[in-house]
């Protein structure tokens, strides 16, 4: 790295203060970042992270404190401010226009021009030189829709990039992303870091800070916690900052009674719309029992979300047998699932899983609505009385049941999700990436939740990408690897290495070692 290009303070913010009604979102909060520094910004879900970011970048306005760039002080009180100050933002949710081309989303609203008139030669080399620059291998005539989330989030940082932005705030840039795209990740950050790009980099995914920030800060319930060099700190230390609490364990201890088998899917089939003589999804036969939690692990795109999303009736199967308690139903729709006491929390709970724009109560009901039908009209008392009933059960944080879903923080997305089912009384639970998106202490409360449905007789089916989930959570384990169960295994008798090694299609009777395994690699099964 230049060293000419780094050290020194770039940006920093003292003394913010932001309140909504009825909530003060930040109370004396500081951030520092330096030229060429990576800096962790952490913290639960609802702490103040966004709150502060949109600050930073002109989509707030603060109440009280400032902000300083190169030492001398700045008011950012519009996004165009920021962008004009050299401040951008790329969110976990991309902002881009799929129909155009790459070049056009990356000058997007500044075109460049010959006179008159819009040159494309003129933009795409710009373009192409942005793109060269961070060492990214995109065709600047590519259309956007046709690019990988990973492939689309390089646009962004080009994007940003463009505006001359010299602070840069990455939110979650890894949570949708492979093991390889991630290192492609890095490689460009790395590149900005070595031009002396100050970055602010949050992420609930602690064992990657280590590998990409120098510093970290933590936020807790809107306030400033402190700021530490991760050579100094251990992340229990760093967990304990974030929750306010010492963890001893990322799980909860529980012991569960396993009943008979609640739910049996046997030959599962469904085509694969990209190859006619190949099936997408092909299990023989995949069961779970009352009580139980199954982990469903494989890589990405091993067919983990279609083989359930045909067991749920999303996706309809060339062949499938379903049986509920011994006793054979249909399944061809997600209506006829949930009349059958099966239930699915997707993988993304913003677009599939909640209306955003609607309120927690109506999202808590939502798949409760018939019961709550009286000739036709929804007895909106009824209606309440049961959403405050889950909103206390399951500890959803938020002002008022007519809060809109969409201004919750992630944890308590989630919760809202599982209040849809718990409420009604479902006998199979599909919970596909449970925890993603969400801080260290709302997983462990999605974790109890999840032991308290077991508890109570329901049977989970658990896909997770995270590894150390899969073993601390599940009884029993499946392995997928295209579109067929490659093993099964005992939670409790098997390593994250087994696993990984199932996933890649080797089989462990065939005696060879498994291959070795490090965290990091491990957040991508």
């Amino acid at each position: 790295m230049d060293e000419s290009q780094r050290g020194g303070e770039l940006f920093r913010m003292e003394g913010i203060c932001k309140s909504f009604p009825g909530v003060k979102a930040l109370d004396n909060v500081s951030l520092s970042v330096n030229k060429g520094e990576v800096h962790g910004l952490v913290g639960e879900n609802g702490a103040g992270k966004s709150t502060l970011m949109k600050i930073m970048t002109g989509v707030y306005r603060a109440d009280a404190g400032q902000i300083y760039i190169e030492g001398s002080p700045v008011k950012i009180d519009s996004t165009k401010k920021a962008q004009e100050l050299g401040v951008a933002i790329i969110f976990q949710e991309l902002n881009l226009c799929p129909h155009l081309t790459v070049a056009d989303n990356i000058f997007i609203g500044r075109p460049k021009m010959a006179g008159p008139v819009i040159s494309d030669r003129a933009m795409h080399a710009a373009a192409r030189k942005i793109l060269d620059d961070l060492g990214i291998g995109l065709n600047t005539h590519t259309v956007v829709r046709q690019l990988s989330v990973a492939q689309q989030q390089m646009v962004e940082i080009a994007k940003a990039i463009s505006f001359n932005s010299r602070i840069l705030v990455l939110d979650e840039p890894t949570a949708t992303l492979t093991e390889k795209e991630i290192q492609q990740l890095f490689a460009i950050i790395d590149t900005l870091r070595a031009k002396g790009v100050g970055m602010v980099y949050i992420s609930h995914r602690l064992e990657e800070l280590g590998h990409i920030c120098e510093r970290v800060s933590v936020l807790r319930d809107g306030q400033y916690i402190g700021t530490r060099y991760l050579k100094d700190i251990t992340t229990p230390e760093l967990v304990n900052m974030i929750v306010g609490r010492s963890m001893t364990s990322k799980f909860p201890k529980h012991e569960r009674k396993i009943g008979s088998v609640a739910l049996e899917a046997v030959g599962v089939r469904r085509k694969d719309k990209l190859n006619a003589s190949r099936y997408k999804v092909d299990v023989d036969r995949l069961y779970v029992r009352a009580g139980e939690i199954l982990g469903v692990a494989g890589l990405v795109g091993a067919g983990r979300t279609e083989i359930m999303r045909c067991i749920f009736g999303a996706d309809r199967a060339e062949s499938i047998e379903l049986k509920l308690g011994g006793k054979r139903v249909r399944v061809r729709s997600p209506g006829q699932a949930i009349a059958n006491g099966i239930g699915y929390a997707t993988e993304d709970r913003r677009r599939d899983g909640l209306s955003l724009m609607l309120d927690v109560q109506y999202n808590i009901n939502m798949a409760f609505l018939p019961r709550l039908a009286k000739m036709g009209f929804i007895n909106d008392r009824a209606g309440l009385r049961n959403a405050e009933q889950y909103k206390q059960l399951l500890r959803v944080k938020t002002p008022s049941l007519r809060q809109i879903t969409r201004y919750l923080s992630g944890g308590n997305q989630q919760k809202v999700v599982l209040a849809k089912w718990l409420c009604n009384n479902v006998r199979v639970l599909i919970i596909d990436e449970p925890t993603r998106g969400i801080d260290v202490g709302a997983k462990f409360e999605v974790y109890e939740l999840l032991n308290q449905l077991s508890d109570s007789g329901v049977a989970i089916i658990m896909i997770s990408s995270e590894l150390p989930e899969i073993l601390g959570m599940s009884d029993r384990v499946i392995v997928i690897h295209e579109g067929k169960i490659n093993g099964e295994l005992d939670a409790k008798q098997t390593t994250q290495e087994e696993i990984l090694y199932l996933a890649a299609g080797y089989n462990l009777l065939e005696g060879k070692s498994a291959p070795t395994l490090n965290d990091r690699s491990a957040a991508a099964v």
